[in-house]
């Protein structure tokens, strides 16, 4: 037998290469996933390891960040759109500084509907003593939570750490509808769904010429709010509203805006930043793109100390939940886009109503099958 020569040995090694090639090339790929511990997505990873190997999970999530500026800037980049294919869905953002008195009548609400159509996010002020923790459909719900005190632009913050949290969980909020602890629904699930969900449009009040506005825009000092925001620009409405997907990041992006409203006020008694910063940074931003109308009634007739109507017990029935229902809007009226024809043949619907004491949960709860949920 001849001994192989290097060249022999060379030309056999030349000749192989291509198989290797072709053996490398058609190796499968395989896909691990990733698992998000809050359940909301999966995330596929791409890993190039043999088949036999891949049945091990990844978990590649990171927890948002508790700083507010590097969690703001995170969510701002997020996609805009919803996935193509899935259901979109309904953010009920609860901002509260107490227990939620009225959770059993949302507890009805939510557990009458499909879990893929809407997700709830709670930002309880921490520095309250919550006697009994949020269970049912509000269980670990609750986002890291800073303290949220009237007068001062920390409701404006936890607003917005709200819509932070809900745009980076799930990219299928459409609709981000933020409600406080004395809010109830005045109509069914799939009602205020429909609703929502076939506006391309924000539902948040702009109103101009209020009176008080001065007061308000200087309530910081009176140059303090110059030149970003001049009194012109300047606008009120309801701290309540329900916003797209596209205005959200807008809000959680926002910077410049939210610097001048960040300032203390030296005049607390005109100081209502919640109510100022919202219809203002949409009314300079984007004023088409809202129907400036809240979609959560609330009666200030007999307000006080800045508080509107307080229903109590013995004031709920059916009348007043058919009364809310047929009450209309009122639209912004600055001109640019409230007061115009399209504004003034809307006839957007109340979804939500406040304010409802906490006696008022039994009344509530009554009627709830036969009246509110029922459309």
């Amino acid at each position: 037998m001849l001994s192989p020569t290097p060249l022999s040995l060379f030309c056999a090694l030349l000749l192989c290469l291509p198989l290797a090639v072709i053996i490398t090339i058609t190796s499968p790929t395989t896909t691990i996933t990733a698992t998000v511990p809050d359940g909301s997505e999966h995330i596929p990873v791409t890993d190039l390891v043999p088949a036999a190997k891949t049945h091990q999970k990844l978990s590649t999530f990171k927890p948002p960040p508790e700083d507010d500026n590097s969690l703001f800037r995170l969510a701002s980049r997020v996609n805009s759109r919803p996935p193509p294919g899935s259901p979109k869905k309904i953010a009920f953002l609860f901002l509260t500084i107490s227990p939620l008195p009225l959770a059993p009548l949302w507890e009805l609400y939510f557990n009458q509907t499909p879990k893929n159509l809407f997700n709830i996010y709670v930002h309880a002020d921490p520095g309250y003593a919550y006697d009994s923790p949020f269970s049912g459909v509000f269980a670990h719900q609750v986002i890291p939570s800073k303290p949220a005190v009237r007068y001062t632009p920390t409701l404006i913050s936890a607003a917005r750490r709200l819509l932070a949290h809900a745009l980076l969980h799930d990219r299928s909020n459409y609709m981000f509808a933020l409600l406080s602890a004395s809010c109830i629904p005045i109509h069914s699930f799939n009602f205020t769904y429909e609703t929502l969900t076939r506006s391309k449009k924000s539902f948040i009040e702009i109103l101009d010429n209020e009176i008080g506005s001065y007061d308000r825009w200087a309530a910081r000092g009176p140059v303090a709010m110059l030149p970003e925001v001049k009194f012109e620009d300047f606008r009120i409405g309801s701290q309540f509203w329900s916003l797209t997907r596209k205005h959200a990041r807008l809000v959680v992006d926002d910077q410049m805006i939210w610097a001048k409203f960040d300032e203390p006020c030296v005049v607390w008694d005109t100081c209502y930043p919640e109510e100022n910063y919202f219809p203002t940074l949409l009314h300079m931003r984007d004023p088409r793109g809202v129907a400036p109308a809240t979609l959560t009634h609330v009666d200030w007739n007999g307000s006080f100390d800045g508080h509107p109507r307080l229903y109590t017990a013995s004031e709920v029935g059916p009348q007043l939940i058919m009364r809310l229902r047929k009450a209309k809007p009122r639209y912004g009226d600055d001109g640019t886009n409230g007061s115009d024809f399209s504004m003034m043949r809307r006839r957007d619907p109340f979804l939500f109503a406040r304010k409802f004491s906490s006696d008022s949960i039994e009344p509530l709860l009554s009627i709830a099958s036969d009246v509110i949920f029922k459309d």
